[in-house]
């Protein structure tokens, strides 16, 4: 996955939905749709590019920071920071462990519980639930059941003397009653009669589990002092209720127990955090929760490289230079697939070193050394340092030094120089640097026009613009619609309220949506004809409507409006949609244009629609 050429896709296919998709014949609001996508800002904004550094490495060198398995890597600085603070020991103190995605942040409590749990089976203190790990979702324990299980797999001296049990609602058809590769032990029969060493389970499940006759076996051999960890990863996610039931439980847990106070360690994970009053915050938090001291230096956070040291004996040795056609050898869309695109843009970068070898991973390590070499890295790590910034910014600012002139060409020549980062690796073989592009997409919700139409400089009526009512919240005085608009032939009308007796239309968003809701008989449909445009063949009445003030009046009574003076009116034609039932009378949402029934929806596309179509 290259995440240059994904955003761009996903920005392609994000506003192919909406032209596409609501794009109307209704003359007056002709192209309105494609003219709010193509307007910055308005549907999404970035791509935010960000690169983040690799996580400074800790004093240990080595694999062998635990005595009784080697760990996959050497450890990152925080990993040993935990590490030290979590390692079975008298020392060891509850800790919180607050860093990024990507940063081993399992592994900061993972490889304490299983060495605990090791050193108690060589002391043959084996049977009982040592650790307990708390997940907020079950996706998440299910995922991290497989790490447990790989790494003790893994390990002559754990394979077959540590047991991992998985408890959660979930059932199986084939749960597995022992230790493999990928999977541990989620059996609940087994797990009963033979309680594993550390049980990952999720809050509701414990809470049954300490309730339930039939599941008391589990804690069968559990003494006072056997349990010795208690983890609930993803700890800012029990807020509210949540964390109240949280807290009461693990109170609940260490009574039924009879753990001695100060004898469990405790350990959050937590999203990154900021200094100061959010780690206080956070530690006084976690006291509630786990009823348990955080002393000041219990919050573990990440530790990145900086620049120098990263670059660091890597000096300048390629340098882009212009050629003919590097607009057209930037453009992906020139390529077939992926690889082809990945070598064009190598030889481009790189062109007198040999043909790439894209799914060669010592090729990729080399790549990676290359990059460090690249003065046009070199430039987007310097300008990358404080914060994410959009690729229409880091284009600005990249230009200068760049053998491209158009603006065009920058960007893609940044997503090309991207494209090539994301596959990179450093001599651990993992990815060079953490990149990373974030598009932020805005939901459609509340979308209006406004009834006026300014004149521009040659004396034209502007043409209608799309936009969102919570931006002109400060704009009073000028009327908003919502629009509606037919799921079969894109008919597209503003919709209103005409309270009885009265002879200007509501603008007010939660009235309007509540009559049309409720099929309120005082919901009306308002589709805006041009000059010579002709009302569909149905049943209704033309009018006039002050752009100003919202008057509606018959065309008989002139170009000017009856209420305010004004002389921007809009032939409209008021379909009548209003029939009597026997519970009285309603408002159908039917098409006035093609007669479809139930067919005119509000217009809008909410978060889940749209991420659908991203994904």
């Amino acid at each position: 996955m290259l995440p240059s050429i994904l955003s761009e896709e996903i920005t392609k296919g994000l506003k192919s939905f909406i032209t596409t998709g609501f794009e109307t014949d209704t003359p007056f609001f002709a192209g309105m749709f494609q003219r709010f996508v193509e307007q910055p800002g308005n549907l999404m904004k970035g791509p935010y590019l960000s690169v983040a550094l690799p996580f400074q490495q800790g004093v240990t060198t080595h694999q062998d920071f635990f005595s009784g398995f080697k760990t996959e890597f050497p450890p990152y600085q925080h990993q040993e920071q935990a590490w030290k603070r979590l390692r079975s020991s008298e020392d060891s103190c509850s800790t919180l462990i607050a860093t990024g995605t990507g940063s081993g942040k399992t592994e900061c409590f993972l490889c304490p519980l299983l060495d605990h749990c090791l050193k108690e089976f060589d002391r043959e203190n084996s049977k009982g639930i040592k650790a307990i790990v708390i997940y907020p979702m079950n996706a998440l324990a299910t995922d991290q059941a497989k790490r447990f299980a790989g790494l003790i797999h893994k390990s002559t001296n754990m394979r077959g003397k540590l047991r991992v049990g998985l408890f959660i609602g979930e059932g199986e058809e084939n749960p597995s009653r022992l230790m493999g590769p990928e999977m541990v032990i989620t059996d609940k029969n087994t797990l009963r009669n033979n309680p594993p060493d550390i049980l990952l389970t999720n809050y509701k499940m414990l809470d049954f589990l300490l309730l339930r006759p039939g599941d008391q076996k589990l804690w069968r051999y559990n003494q006072p002092d056997t349990l010795r960890y208690l983890v609930v990863d993803e700890l800012h996610t029990f807020d509210g209720a949540q964390g109240t039931d949280l807290a009461c439980l693990i109170r609940r847990l260490k009574a039924r127990l009879n753990t001695p106070e100060e004898h469990l360690i405790c350990v959050g994970t937590s999203a990154t955090l900021g200094s100061g009053d959010e780690q206080a915050a956070l530690r006084h938090y976690a006291e509630q929760i786990f009823q348990s001291d955080f002393d000041r230096h219990s919050i573990i956070a990440e530790s990145r490289q900086s620049i120098d040291a990263f670059l660091v004996g890597a000096p300048i040795n390629y340098v882009l230079m212009p050629g003919d056609g590097m607009a057209l050898a930037l453009d992906p869309d020139q390529y077939d697939n992926r690889n082809t695109y990945l070598l064009a843009q190598y030889a481009l970068l790189f062109p007198e070193e040999g043909e790439a070898e894209i799914d060669d991973i010592s090729w990729r390590i080399t790549l990676g050394q290359q990059l460090k070499q690249h003065q046009l890295f070199y430039n987007l790590l310097r300008s990358l340092t404080d914060k994410p910034k959009s690729l229409d910014e880091l284009s600005s600012e990249l230009k200068r030094s760049l053998p491209v002139s158009t603006h065009a060409s920058v960007l893609l020549l940044i997503n090309s120089l991207c494209a090539l980062i994301s596959i990179a690796r450093d001599e651990h073989k993992q990815p060079l640097v953490n990149l990373r592009m974030q598009l932020w997409v805005r939901e459609l919700r509340r979308m209006v026009t406004s009834l006026r139409r300014p004149l521009d400089d040659v004396g034209n009526r502007q043409l209608i613009a799309l936009s969102f009512a919570d931006d002109h919240k400060s704009h009073q005085g000028e009327l908003y619609l919502p629009l509606v608009q037919c799921t079969h032939c894109h008919t597209t009308a503003w919709l209103s309220r005409m309270i009885t007796g009265d002879h200007k239309i509501q603008t007010d968003l939660r009235s309007i949506y509540q009559a049309y809701f409720s099929n309120d008989p005082e919901s009306i449909m308002l589709l805006p004809l041009e000059n010579d445009e002709k009302p569909p063949d149905w049943k209704g009445v033309e009018r006039h409507c002050c752009a100003y003030c919202g008057q509606l009046q018959k065309i008989s009574d002139g170009t000017s409006c009856l209420g305010c003076g004004e002389s921007e009116l809009h032939r409209l034609f008021e379909p009548v949609m209003a029939r009597q039932t026997p519970r009285g009378l309603i408002t159908d949402h039917h098409c006035p244009v093609c007669n479809s029934q139930d067919s005119m929806m509000v217009f809008g596309s909410r978060a889940a629609s749209l991420s659908s179509v991203a994904i």
